[in-house]
């Protein structure tokens, strides 16, 4: 009997019709990773709901051809290394913020741009819009195709005085998030604090951190309210908006067969209608988990969201811009959406 070789099988591969070879490639099981805490479809972080949501519609809709393992709270891999592992094929899927990726790939920094978005209305806009279409393939580009767009609105936690305006910043050591909101919080004379969003309470419970900017939902999750005296919520307009997509590696994509991807893109549409929805919830109800342990919620005003807004245009907006050739050309799409 012959021995059948790695090269003989790859061989046949690459001369056999295509269902064979998508047969041969289709994985079984997929991974899900995100950083945020584990919870149920029912109830939990609409984040790591909105994956179980994905992962028991697609197999349904697939009739059990694909099926999911979901990884919450980084317990497969750290938060920053899940896009490189994405655009290498070496992830199946990720809820993440794009801007972990910013040093490596400085376009994705346009999805957390301060002051460029400020309301879910632009945001999700952006899908269908110039911008949108443009950004979807330099991430194609980078071997990531997005399911689900998300933008979440977001505020500050601060362990000291509210941070409302720039100058409330001042003197504070703060963690932005991103390249771009550094940019506008050392303008504003805070001392940078790079870190995930999931360690940001131990940082402020050490006091490593003085105030954390981020989303609502993560606000919420990781219960900053216990080791904060108050918080600068969404509720009145923002300069702070992420998206923070569920993203799928285009090598594992390009494997399935075109009636499972046309699946999982319908899918991940559909549930665009519960991330949004969720988001604006928690940007309600933050305040009120703070107020429940006697903290202060504070809103923006427009005179500070137009402070922020002045300072990003001035610093973030302008650095994004003179990156490189395609990021100028997604922040002259992004600002026509600005009104």
């Amino acid at each position: 009997m012959s021995v059948v070789t790695r090269r003989t099988v790859l061989g046949a591969l690459a001369t056999s019709p295509l269902w064979l070879q998508t047969a041969w490639a289709q994985p079984g099981s997929l991974r899900i990773s995100h950083q945020f805490p584990a919870g149920s479809v029912a109830e939990g972080d609409f984040r790591d709901r909105l994956c179980r949501m994905f992962a028991e519609q697609a197999e349904r809709a697939t009739r059990g051809k694909l099926k999911f393992s979901i990884y919450p709270a980084s317990s497969l891999m750290k938060s920053e290394a899940q896009i490189p592992a994405l655009s290498k094929g070496a992830l199946d899927l990720a809820l993440v913020p794009l801007s972990y990726a910013g040093d490596e790939f400085p376009e994705v920094n346009i999805g957390l741009m301060p002051g460029l978005v400020t309301s879910y209305d632009q945001g999700y806009a952006w899908k269908n819009m110039d911008v949108g279409r443009e950004f979807t393939r330099m991430l194609g580009e980078r071997g990531m195709v997005i399911l689900s767009w998300i933008w979440q609105a977001g505020g500050a936690a601060s362990r000291v005085k509210p941070i409302v305006d720039p100058e409330d910043a001042a003197g504070l050591k703060v963690r932005g998030g991103s390249h771009a909101l550094d940019l506008i919080l050392k303008e504003a004379g805070a001392t940078v604090v790079n870190i995930p969003s999931n360690d940001i309470r131990s940082a402020m419970q050490s006091g490593a951190l003085d105030a954390a900017m981020t989303s609502s939902s993560s606000l919420m999750s990781f219960r900053l309210d216990e080791v904060s005296k108050s918080v600068t919520t969404a509720r009145g307009g923002t300069y702070w908006f992420m998206l923070e997509p569920l993203l799928m590696s285009k090598t594992v994509f390009d494997r399935l067969p075109r009636d499972q991807q046309a699946a999982l893109l319908k899918i991940g549409a559909d549930l665009e209608g519960f991330a949004r929805k969720s988001a604006q919830m928690d940007d309600a109800a933050v305040a009120a988990q703070f107020a429940g342990r006697g903290g202060r919620a504070v809103d923006l005003n427009a005179a500070s969201l137009r402070k922020w807004q002045d300072i990003a245009r001035n610093t973030a907006w302008r650095d994004f811009g003179e990156k490189n050739a395609n990021c100028a050309r997604l922040l002259a799409l992004a600002e026509k959406t600005v009104a």
